[in-house]
């Protein structure tokens, strides 16, 4: 889930996703594994999947399960345990040849099958900064982050702090 949301941020101005070695940061940040084109239309296409989670991200319960299982049907997921690198077992859906676009999907739908089956999908909130389309993955205890960033966090408190000296 940290890895959907992370690449639905990209969106919020300035979009950091912009260029093919921007897209590498993330594949490298982000651990993934498998086919990685690095051109212009793989960009397209990883690009284009933003909306697409942006959708799954902000829906409710029952819009989720619909959107999760259209996706893995529509990549013919085959759930498999897996382990790579430092990065111990864990589920992948597609084989890691399928087009980058396509696992970050899948992947990140079988994410969202724990979400849903735990019922913990107010983890997911948009961000609670003026302005921002952000999305908020809450794994705090005791639910209190409202920021997508470190730099949401940063302009609230200034401007919090400017108003509190206007007073």
């Amino acid at each position: 889930m940290r890895t959907a949301v992370a690449l639905v941020n990209t969106m919020t101005p300035p979009d950091t996703l912009t260029t093919v070695g921007e897209l590498e940061g993330f594949f490298r940040t982000w651990d993934y594994t498998g086919r990685h084109n690095r051109t212009g239309a793989e960009l397209a296409e990883v690009r284009a999947t933003r909306a697409r989670l942006l959708m799954l991200l902000r829906s409710d319960r029952d819009d989720a399960v619909e959107l999760i299982n259209e996706w893995l049907a529509e990549a013919q997921a085959v759930p498999q345990l897996v382990r790579h690198g430092d990065v111990d077992w864990h589920v992948h859906g597609v084989r890691g040849d399928e087009p980058l676009a396509q696992r970050i999907l899948v992947e990140s739908a079988i994410a969202m099958i724990d979400l849903v089956r735990a019922d913990e999908m107010s983890r997911l909130k948009p961000c609670a900064a003026a302005g921002c389309e952000g999305v908020v993955l809450d794994l705090t205890r005791n639910r209190s982050r409202v920021f997508c960033s470190s730099s949401c966090t940063n302009r609230a408190s200034q401007a919090a702090y400017r108003a509190r000296q206007n007073h």
